[in-house]
């Protein structure tokens, strides 16, 4: 789906979607006809902001381990910022979902421990980024995993299919979050679970940095506060909710005050690492009763 005028949240939904594009063109995608991918940087990691952490280095700093990147493969392309994977209880034959799938990194491991009984789905709103998750999936002879086009609050998953429904830095990103929340309690079977990895705010971000748009594509300014996080997971009627890790990711601030240097774009040094202090990585488990 393609944000129109109707919503007003139409501008911000395209940088975000542009910064994907990118990211997704650079990796080896075939761009899609009639759209305008920008050869910009990447969501969600450091090198959206001017670091310089490599998507392997990355992925270890936030829980995966060498197993994971060798199972992944090409679907790494560093934008996460957790591992929702780690202590998440998935069997064989299970129907898990991936939101915001990006290249297939959580998709492509989450297919290997369903195993060929079990489905995964993974769905993402940006073309390029869809083009590269199938062509990475066919490379893999990958026959228990597809990839829909869709966004968060609105998934193309019929009511109540979902075993599992997993996500990685990808929420913060989402104007409606309610939303996507409601969308998530949606498609889950009663007793399915979701496991999520985002950004979190422990304390208010400065104002320069909350009005960013460079920090709101860059994963930052989308951040929710933490107990906010836990009551909307609540009001949309998920019991048991826990948060098993809580990592600080000043990691997903670094070269954001460099970047402001080049462009003007962004925040201040100060205001930067400010940010650091107070953004955290969590993992969110719930269940839907």
């Amino acid at each position: 789906m393609n944000p129109t005028s109707a919503d007003p949240n139409a501008t911000l939904v395209e940088q975000v979607r542009a910064r994907y594009a990118g990211a997704a063109v650079r990796a080896g995608a075939t761009p899609v006809a009639g759209t305008s991918a920008m050869a910009t940087e990447s969501c969600c990691s450091p090198s959206c902001c001017g670091g310089e952490t490599d998507a392997a280095s990355l992925a270890k700093a936030i829980g995966y381990d060498e197993q994971d990147l060798a199972l992944a493969g090409e679907g790494n392309l560093g934008l996460g910022c957790g591992n929702p994977l780690a202590l998440a209880a998935i069997r064989p034959g299970m129907t898990v979902l991936d939101l915001g799938s990006g290249a297939g990194f959580d998709a492509f491991l989450a297919a290997e421990r369903v195993g060929p009984l079990g489905r995964v789905i993974g769905v993402d709103m940006t073309d390029e980024m869809l083009a590269l998750a199938r062509k990475n999936a066919a490379t893999r002879g990958a026959t228990n995993i597809e990839f829909r086009q869709g966004r968060l609050e609105a998934l193309p998953v019929e009511d109540e299919t979902v075993d599992l429904v997993i996500s990685n830095c990808v929420v913060n990103l989402v104007p409606d979050k309610a939303a996507a929340f409601r969308e998530m309690a949606r498609v889950l079977k009663p007793g399915g679970t979701i496991s999520v990895s985002d950004l979190v705010l422990l304390a208010p971000l400065p104002e320069s940095v909350k009005s960013s748009v460079e920090a709101y594509v860059g994963c930052i300014a989308g951040a929710s506060p933490i107990g906010e996080y836990v009551a909307r997971l609540l009001d949309v009627g998920l019991v048991d909710v826990a948060i098993p890790r809580v990592t600080n990711a000043a990691l997903m601030v670094e070269g954001l005050d460099r970047a402001a240097a080049d462009s003007g774009c962004c925040p201040s040094s100060a205001d930067v690492a400010a940010a650091g202090q107070v953004l955290a990585s969590a993992v969110f488990h719930a269940r839907k009763a």
